[in-house]
């Protein structure tokens, strides 16, 4: 058959999705949804089927971290779209762009309670309470402009999951418009007035330092260099991990929890925030700057404040500004630079720190201590801060000299990855870290990972996560060994949710409900056509390593069985 025989709404679609860069989708086919399947080929866009709606959606938040394109997603109707929503809830809660499209009921049948298959009361009321948005198309050409509006928004300002709901008339009734023309969105116009005062206040400076998020993942080069212009150590969240190489020596790394990185928030004399909310889901109750409490500033502090997102609701979260710029943070990093008088702000950074003289920046250098020296003090006391000799650090570090320094991690929210990688992972780039800090969503790091196997199949991709979240999602182990994804997927099974347990003994509740069966995971491996390792906590530090490193040379995944506690 011809494309003109099936001109229809999905073929609006899936035109639109080719014209916007699309190479890739992952979801699952269904009854509803096979207009959409039918026009992929056409436009060489891989579809790769997980065994969950839920594995689809996290496979595609990894696609994203790792190529840096939207993910997107197609769902049949019903529950295929319910399945997908908490990992489409993870992509809001951590600010990522995904595309989630899938069918509705017909035109005329909006809460008609008929008893159709997969009908569902209101899909995109309920989703949109969730998401960015989510949008009912009326005709195929809705449809496609909704798709191309979709990513200019990604483009433009602060991303999210949206949804978009094809009703089946539309999708497989006639289409006769064109495809969109892709455009760019336009961002906040950068204020200059706010560029000079945050001049002014930086030119001051003689205690910077620099608060990195995920907002600022794409700014990796003017973080750098505005670091060593202003000599500023930095300190990113989870989401920002690796924005500055961890190995620079202005980096402090994604530690924004530790008490020693707070207390130099709090004395620093300018706090440049680029693209963080400060959440407590990284500062874990602590308080990042000079505040009495969270939104509370403390007025005895000679501090200046200086935040920039994209999102203008963003700019006073947590901790109010006194400088606000609502702007991308490459943009302002780089208007910033220029107004500072630097010559070159895009520059690359690895010459190292840059040096000023006191009279171009106005500061005086040799009375203050060098943000180098700052950030190996606070270095120093991070054995107080923080376990490194835990078996999720040393589980990271291990798997690390297997898989070499580029090794992008997923994680999971189990013990081993929030008190393990997020902190021992050296990041030199801001995609070695596949995680969701702020959902904490269980099962998200087996599908992450094969999403970002598939963004860059060279790439040496590991997961690391317990048992408990194992489980969650173990069914696209066979997903991996189905593409030919040498993947380690390395579980640390401590028995069951043992953090949970920790936290029953403490309320002096007996363990209850929290120790769990779980399978040979190894052997499980090898079931789904994969291959499997069993190592005791005895033995990780000299097997380990080697059997990662075996792992990447596969062409099946390999299910890695650390036994720990037991």
């Amino acid at each position: 058959m011809t494309t003109e025989e099936f001109r229809n709404g999905g073929l609006a679609v899936v035109a639109t999705l080719a014209a916007h860069g699309v190479d890739t989708i992952f979801g699952i086919p269904g009854t509803h949804n096979l207009e959409f399947y039918r026009h992929l080929p056409e436009f060489g866009i891989r579809a790769v089927t997980p065994r969950h709606e839920q594995g689809a959606g996290y496979g595609a938040d990894g696609y994203f971290l790792v190529s840096g394109k939207p993910g997107v997603v197609i769902t049949t109707s019903g529950p295929g779209l319910t399945n997908v929503l908490t990992a489409a809830a993870t992509a809001y809660a951590e600010s990522r762009p995904m595309l989630i499209l899938s069918p509705g009921v017909p035109t005329g049948f909006e809460r008609a309670d008929v008893g159709m298959l997969h009908e569902t009361k209101d899909s995109s009321g309920a989703v949109g309470r969730l998401l960015v948005s989510s949008q009912r198309t009326r005709t195929a050409e809705g449809a496609a402009q909704a798709v191309a509006e979709a990513f200019a928004m990604f483009a433009s300002s602060r991303p999210g999951p949206v949804h978009i709901e094809v009703p089946l008339d539309v999708l497989e009734g006639a289409w006769n418009g064109s495809v969109p023309t892709p455009f760019i969105g336009r961002r906040p116009a950068l204020d200059e007035h706010v560029v000079t005062r945050a001049a002014e206040a930086v030119r001051r400076s003689r205690r910077p330092l620099v608060i990195a998020g995920g907002g600022a993942r794409r700014a990796r080069t003017e973080v750098a260099r505005f670091a060593e212009v202003l000599d500023a150590p930095v300190a990113t969240t989870a989401n920002g991990k690796g924005i500055l190489p961890e190995d620079h020596p202005l980096s402090l790394g994604s530690n924004v929890r530790f008490p020693s990185v707070q207390a130099e928030s709090a004395a620093a004399d300018v706090l440049i925030v680029l693209g963080s909310e400060l959440a407590d889901s990284d500062l874990w109750g602590g308080i990042i700057g000079a505040q009495s409490a969270i939104g509370v500033r403390d007025p005895s502090a000679e501090q200046t404040v200086i935040r920039c997102d994209i999102d203008p609701d963003q700019l006073n979260k947590n901790l109010p500004g006194d400088v606000l710029a609502c702007a991308d943070t490459a943009e302002f990093l780089t208007a910033l630079m220029t107004a500072l008088g630097d010559g070159n702000p895009a520059a690359s950074s690895a010459d190292g720190p840059a040096t000023e003289t006191p009279e171009s920046n106005g500061r005086a250098a040799s009375a203050k201590e060098s943000g180098a020296d700052r950030a190996g003090r606070i270095r120093e006391g991070w054995d107080a801060d923080f376990d490194y000799t835990s078996i999720g650090a040393r589980v990271t570090r291990l798997v690390a000299a297997g898989a070499g320094d580029g090794v992008v991690i997923a994680g999971d929210s189990s013990q081993v990855t929030y008190d393990g990688t997020v902190h021992a992972l050296t990041a030199r780039t801001p995609d070695q870290l596949l995680y969701m800090p702020g959902f904490a969503t269980l099962g998200y790091g087996i599908p992450a990972a094969l999403g970002a196997k598939v963004a860059d199949p060279a790439r040496p991709v590991v997961c690391i996560l317990g048992d408990g979240a194992a489980m969650f999602s173990v069914q696209e182990i066979m997903t991996a060994a189905e593409l030919g994804l040498g993947i380690p997927f390395v579980v640390v099974d401590n028995g069951g949710y043992a953090e949970i347990e920790a936290q029953m003994v403490e309320r002096d509740i007996a363990p209850f409900a929290v120790r769990l069966a779980r399978p040979d995971f190894g052997a499980l491996g090898a079931s789904m056509g994969g291959a499997g390792v069993a190592i005791a906590e005895s033995d990780i530090d000299s097997d380990l390593p080697s059997a990662v490193a075996e792992a990447l040379d596969r062409t099946v995944p390999t299910v890695i069985h650390v036994t720990v506690g037991h």
